[in-house]
């Protein structure tokens, strides 16, 4: 009995967890976001700081590529490369 209930609960997460990255997806191609590449952040740092601001301070847009792309801008241009 317990391995059948273990079993629900594994496809119930699993089940929210596509469920979750399928509306992060749609959010961002809803919202006709343009996602711009960390390369292209790192050539125009001051987008990359203003994208940073914006996704500390809206949780909504954390998870985006955009959020992603210009943090790690920001880290190569203040680390180096390596």
């Amino acid at each position: 009995m317990k391995k059948a209930h273990m079993m629900i609960i594994a496809a119930a997460v699993a089940a929210l967890g596509l469920t979750t990255a399928l509306n992060v997806t749609n959010a961002n191609e809803a919202a006709g976001e343009d996602v711009k590449t960390v390369a292209w952040y790192v050539a125009n740092i001051k987008e990359a700081r203003t994208q940073n601001q914006a996704c500390h301070d809206d949780p909504a847009i954390q998870g985006s590529a955009n959020c992603a792309n210009a943090l790690h801008a920001l880290e190569i241009t203040f680390k180096g490369g390596n």
